[in-house]
């Protein structure tokens, strides 16, 4: 039994180390290719577009949310986290704004520029192969004027799922300290989960195609959506994060297509195996 358990733990430390490896690349390949200095210009054309309404929401919601709702939740915050809660409640209002900011500016303000930008960046990196597979692509050098007609419907809109999981980690922040931090992980987990939506989109992946590869490569995801979350948090960047964190999925995409690593081998194995078995 010993023997067993030490067996367990020995293969939970090899997994373990091989996610922290896997999100160690991820992240120096992120840095490495300077995702938020990208050098097409053209590929901003889309945030542009959407500055002045964008921060118009932001400014609204930040304004309204601090006004109206910070000393109640001061007042609720300060019995849990004591002096502390003065900061855990302005984290806390940052995330609840940051929520309704993307709910709404995701689903009427961003959606089109967010797709365009992702698409572009694909483009950007000769991945059009991948992008004909959901637009139309016409002839050029501009990454966004090739971008045709959309064949494919975009970026899937916030549900009412996510919005209910959402509510309930909440009180998750009246834990001092550690359960803010918590918090954020849950969020960016499930962030991670939705930033290759297009890609799968674009590989025409089944939704238990997209729930394996998730799952084989929970770590590099839940690292990223962390990062996107917390950018995402900063007020007044929040918009220009949107738009980087977009690129940044992008040409995380274009490396996986590219190199056609680990990471690329299309259908996951257990979906190959029960295509063998099927046969």
């Amino acid at each position: 039994m010993t023997s067993f358990a030490s067996n367990v733990q020995a293969k939970a430390q090899e997994v373990a180390k091989e996610d922290y490896e896997k999100a160690k690349v991820l992240l120096s390949d992120a840095a490495r290719s300077g995702a938020y200095l990208y050098p097409f210009k053209s590929l901003w054309k889309p945030f542009y577009s959407r500055i002045l309404p964008t921060l118009g929401l932001t400014a609204g919601v930040l304004g309204t949310m601090f006004f109206f709702t910070y000393l109640p939740q001061l007042a609720i915050l300060v019995f849990v986290n004591g002096p502390l809660a003065v900061f855990t409640t302005v984290l806390l209002i940052l995330n609840e704004s940051s929520t309704i900011v993307n709910i709404i500016s995701r689903n009427f303000l961003l959606q089109d520029a967010l797709l365009d930008t992702f698409d572009g960046t694909l483009v950007a990196q000769n991945a059009t192969d991948i992008v004909s597979e959901g637009r139309q692509l016409k002839s050029g050098n501009d990454p966004i004027a090739r971008l045709g007609k959309i064949l494919k419907s975009p970026f899937s809109k916030f549900t009412p799922k996510a919005l209910v999981r959402y509510v309930m980690y909440l009180p998750l922040n009246f834990i001092p300290v550690v359960g803010t931090i918590i918090f954020i992980l849950i969020q960016g987990r499930s962030r991670g989960s939705s930033v290759h939506g297009r890609y799968f989109q674009l590989k025409g992946w089944s939704s238990s195609q997209q729930k394996d590869w998730l799952q084989r490569h929970t770590s590099p995801y839940a690292t990223f959506g962390t990062i996107a979350t917390l950018l995402e948090m900063i007020p007044v960047l929040s918009m220009f994060f949107a738009f980087t964190n977009t690129v940044g999925a992008a040409l995380w995409a274009a490396d996986i297509e590219q190199k056609n690593s680990e990471m690329s081998q299309g259908t996951a194995p257990n979906l190959r195996e029960s295509a063998k078995k099927a046969e």
